[in-house]
């Protein structure tokens, strides 16, 4: 998300970064420069006027005039104003009710309402400890009932069965009854989406609204609509009084409009990013940390606490024991590094969280893709045990038949093991004393030509 924003904007300020002294004409030019990025970007037009008077205002006061790198200071009044036009800090779900809380998803078809519901049921029974129960009040679509129930069981949490002879809101007042009987700490209730705002499903909606009052009603919105989402999201607002928004599908979104404009058009903070299609694709909304992300400074507090969701703690400890004790880093464990990257967002997930990466050209970028991965997973796979164990006996015949396994080429099996021994150098490095430094060297020995960024391990 945001990578054309990132990419203007990270351009423009580098231009004034560097400036001893500011006027109002390098102002004048940097600030055309950053409306056109999010003109670009798809915000919504008041959105960008507000954010340009205010960092105007700013940066002709006494902010800058006093500081000792004015050009640094300006950067750091676009990232307060960016983080204030999201909404400053994380607001999290206000769930201080006698059990059951319940938690209303208003959204239009397609927009991943019925996903979220149990993204968010997974959040809540992992993060909160909570118990939770999912019911759907969506009638006109039988297979949604279905959906939900198939997502229930994957995440490990209830669901409440309904069916399309009912009214939606007999269907939660049911589900309520049975989640006080068995002491359920949260009710998510799933509604009907259409395909565009009309009165018949504002008129249920409220009158669904007003029978379970609700301590959260939450609006999906598909990000990839740009500030149309946020004019969506104005209009259900209107009708029903929204406490957040579930922005979803940010993974397929390069601009990141709606993000921007979102809270300023509806005046309500967006809570989650969906952020992908698996079940634990979403991630509380940080203003702070995705300002920080648009500008190229990466994200390292969510990447901390998404190593901390992700990483298999007993297979890091037994790897790290396995190294130190000098038994060596196989091609198994390479594999294992693999898959863990893999459930954290993959490589480009990883880059978009590291400082100083937001500047990387388009093909480094495509050197780090994802699919690199994916295929270095399967040429692995294609290996016997043996081979995984002592890398060293993979000669001709050996690579043919591996290269055929995983449909690549003999070249990309050499690649995979030319990046294999400088991983299994490293872990050496790592595993001695002053381990830590040595490993930075290595991993910037390893980078593609032309590095990444610069900023990210020193020079």
């Amino acid at each position: 998300m945001f990578e054309n924003l990132t990419e203007r904007l990270t351009k423009t300020l580098k231009n004034i970064s560097g400036r001893g002294r500011l006027t109002e004409d390098n102002i004048k030019d940097t600030l055309r420069e950053v409306r056109m990025a999010l003109l670009e970007a798809d915000v919504a037009l008041p959105v960008i006027r507000d954010f340009i008077s205010k960092v105007k205002e700013r940066a002709v006061g006494q902010e800058v005039t006093k500081s000792l790198t004015p050009g640094q200071v300006f950067v750091k009044i676009v990232q307060s104003e960016l983080e204030k036009a999201m909404g400053e800090a994380n607001e999290a779900l206000d769930l201080k009710a006698t059990p059951p809380a319940v938690i209303l998803m208003a959204g239009l078809q397609g927009a991943g309402k019925t996903t979220s519901v149990a993204k968010l049921a997974k959040f809540l029974k992992e993060r909160e400890k909570k118990k939770v129960l999912v019911v759907s009040a969506d009638v006109y679509r039988p297979a949604a009932i279905k959906q939900l129930e198939t997502l229930a069981a994957e995440v490990g949490v209830e669901f409440f069965p309904s069916d399309i002879k009912q009214k939606p809101v007999k269907i939660a007042q049911a589900a309520i009854d049975h989640a006080k009987r068995n002491f359920i700490d949260v009710l998510i209730v799933d509604t009907a989406g259409r395909l565009h705002i009309d009165e018949d499903m504002m008129g249920e909606i409220q009158q669904l609204h007003a029978t379970i009052k609700p301590v959260e009603t939450l609006f999906t919105v598909d990000a990839m609509t740009g500030q149309d989402a946020a004019n969506t999201a104005k209009a259900f607002n209107e009708a029903l009084p929204l406490t957040g928004v579930i922005l979803t599908k940010t993974d397929g979104d390069a601009r990141g409009g709606a993000a921007l404009s979102i809270r300023h058009i509806t005046g309500k903070p967006i809570k989650f990013l969906g952020i992908g299609e698996k079940t634990d694709a979403l991630e509380p909304f940080h203003p702070d940390r995705v300002a920080s992300r648009i500008l190229g400074m990466g994200d390292v507090l969510s990447l901390i606490e998404e190593v901390e969701q992700k990483v298999d703690k007993a297979k890091a400890a037994k790897l790290a024991k396995k190294v130190k004790s000098g038994k060596g880093f196989d091609l198994e464990d390479f594999r294992d590094q693999l898959v863990q990257m893999k459930s954290m967002g993959g490589m480009m997930g990883l880059i978009d969280k590291l400082p100083g990466l937001g500047g990387m050209s388009a093909q480094i970028k495509d050197q780090v893709n994802d699919k690199m991965t994916t295929q270095m997973e399967a040429i692995i796979n294609s290996m016997t045990p043996a081979e995984r164990a002592r890398p060293e006996i993979i000669k001709g015949s050996r690579k043919r038949r591996i290269a055929a396994g995983s449909g690549t080429q003999i070249q990309d099996v050499n690649k995979l093991l030319k990046q294999f021994t400088q991983m299994q150098k490293m872990m050496k490095k790592m595993s001695g004393k002053g381990g830590m430094k040595k490993m930075m060297r290595g991993m910037k020995g390893m980078m593609p030509p032309g590095g990444m960024g610069g900023g990210m391990f020193g020079r």
